[in-house]
């Protein structure tokens, strides 16, 4: 049991990592090709902090083991809006710019509506459905690049100097980055599935907490240095684009390699446990956290603190229940 879980967490460093290293690449190399700073940021470097979720859930996809792939995906969104966000909300409320916050909101919400009536009405996640889920994310890319564009006051952005790598190093940081990725994607997956089968709980479970933790990581240390700068307002927008990214660009990533069922394996009162708590809380947790601020233009501590609490609550019910 020991080697699996340290396996586990080298997975994790991997996945970090490799994603830290990736995205200083693609960023270096999109500067060289003079794409505009604000477009970097928009595109490259929010994708950047979503590619271990995609790779972790691809891998699973392909691998047979669709409850870590839809797991991850939907435990991510609930860890970073409920745990993640909540921190930052919880230690500095911040302002809420609604011009640059409702275009992500609509966005998840609307990907939110159509994943969640796939997984009520049928069931089961088609290569249609993980297309449609890709189109929506190249849609909201484009719109989001060209409002960069139009209005590059509205974006908020670190006040600090980048400096152009080397080219080798450049080069490097991508490869490198790439492969740990894959790396750590794998280690997490086969690893993950051993400590669920040791613990006898299903994957599901591991995949909604555990995974859904680690792959976040980007998240989190992206917030812990948004709150650091004072920059907390950039952490919130951050956390939403992750959001959706892990609905259209992860979900629709997986479900087009190999197409899966909602996972079933737990069940409460007789009924799936995913169709009652997860996708439910899922979207309870991004209206708590987005609806006041679109309203009131600020975040509260207050929604922090019971955000904080739905996810502790949501963990215990996942071991215990």
């Amino acid at each position: 049991m020991l080697v699996p879980i340290l396996l586990f967490l080298l997975g994790f460093v991997c996945l970090i990592k490799g994603g830290d290293w990736f995205v200083d690449g693609a960023s270096d190399i999109a500067r060289r090709l003079k794409i505009p700073e604000i477009i970097v940021g928009a595109t490259i470097v929010s994708i950047g902090t979503t590619l271990p979720e995609v790779m972790v859930s691809a891998t699973s996809a392909v691998t047979g083991h669709g409850e870590i792939a839809y797991g991850n995906a939907i435990g991510s969104i609930i860890c970073n809006t409920a745990l993640i966000s909540a921190l930052t909300i919880a230690i500095r409320p911040s302002l809420v710019k609604r011009k640059t916050f409702i275009l992500p909101v609509i966005f998840f919400f609307g990907a939110a509506v159509f994943y969640s009536l796939i997984a009520y009405l049928t069931g089961y996640f088609s290569r249609t459905v993980g297309i449609i889920l890709v189109a929506i994310f190249v849609v909201y890319i484009v719109l989001i690049t060209l409002r960069s564009r139009k209005h590059p006051d509205e974006v908020e952005e670190e006040e600090e100097t980048v400096k152009e790598l080397p080219l080798w190093k450049t080069i490097v940081f991508l490869i490198v980055g790439a492969a740990l990725i894959a790396v750590g994607a794998r280690l997490l997956v086969d690893n993950g599935t051993i400590i669920a089968t040791k613990l006898g709980v299903p994957e599901s479970v591991v995949a909604l907490t555990f995974v859904a933790l680690g792959t976040s990581l980007p998240e989190l240390v992206t917030a812990i240095t948004s709150l650091i700068k004072g920059h907390s307002a950039l952490s919130i927008g951050n956390i939403v684009g992750a959001n959706l990214f892990n609905l259209v660009l992860v979900c629709g990533v997986s479900t087009t390699l190999s197409p899966f069922a909602v996972p079933a394996s737990k069940t409460i009162a007789g009924m799936n446990s995913s169709l009652v708590v997860d996708i439910p809380l899922m979207l309870l947790v991004m209206v708590i956290m987005t609806v006041p601020a679109l309203i009131r233009q600020k975040l509260s501590r207050v929604q922090g603190i019971l955000l904080l609490l739905i996810y502790a609550a949501f963990v215990v019910y996942q071991f215990v229940f």
